[in-house]
């Protein structure tokens, strides 16, 4: 399913659905009743005989993966297919493919720059950065310990703060940073954690709050 939803401008919606299916030689009352089938799940049943130009954007979207769906694969591919819609339309594609993905039962790769989406609508996420795989992890996973500043600073909305700090005192189980701009901060500390260390901190900006007796300031 492409960003740019690919459709047959000179075809009906239900040709459109069909077309790999004709190219398969199906037979054609088969053909219908999976076009039918994949109508009804994409509700898109009183649009069948209207050309792409007359649909919606949204409804332009759910033909084209509705060409997906009536070939009965065991993998869907999905290419940024929502980045083309308005900020509602995005947010009730979402729900409609989280649903589809729950009825189909099939295996769904998802591409998307978006985190929301990503956060939203994953069970397991990959995050690229140039060809490399930075972190695989649910949602949770990659927001609560992230591999490294890449995935920390990326999922989030707002972004983790990401803060250069040096290490002053380690006792038992806590550390105390001095932070750039004369703050400190008391942490727990990680094994292997030395006086003079040089690390980044990542503060969540909902974890922080307001405090009378607080060491930060800014």
């Amino acid at each position: 399913v492409f960003q740019s939803y690919a459709l047959y401008p000179h075809m009906s919606v239900s040709d459109n659905m069909g077309f790999a299916l004709k190219l398969a030689k199906v037979p054609e009352s088969e053909r219908n009743q999976k076009i039918l089938q994949a109508a009804k799940i994409l509700q898109l049943e009183h649009l069948l005989e209207r050309k792409p130009k007359q649909l919606s954007g949204g409804q332009r979207q759910r033909v084209a993966i509705g060409r997906a769906i009536v070939r009965q694969p065991k993998i869907f591919l999905f290419d940024e297919p929502l980045s083309n819609l308005d900020a509602a339309l995005r947010v009730q594609m979402r729900i409609e493919l989280a649903e589809l993905h729950r009825r189909l039962k099939a295996t769904m790769i998802y591409v998307t720059h978006d985190q929301i989406e990503a956060m939203t609508m994953a069970d397991r996420i990959v995050v690229l950065r140039d060809g490399v795989i930075e972190q695989v992890g649910t949602p949770l996973e990659l927001y609560n310990t992230p591999a490294n500043t890449f995935v920390a600073g990326f999922i989030g909305s707002p972004k983790m703060n990401l803060v250069e700090a040096r290490v002053t005192e380690v006792e038992g189980g806590n550390a105390k940073l001095f932070i750039n701009g004369g703050s400190t901060l008391n942490v727990a500390a990680r094994p292997g954690l030395n006086v003079g260390d040089t690390l980044t901190v990542g503060l969540r900006p909902e974890s922080i709050g307001p405090s009378e007796t607080g060491t930060v300031t800014g």
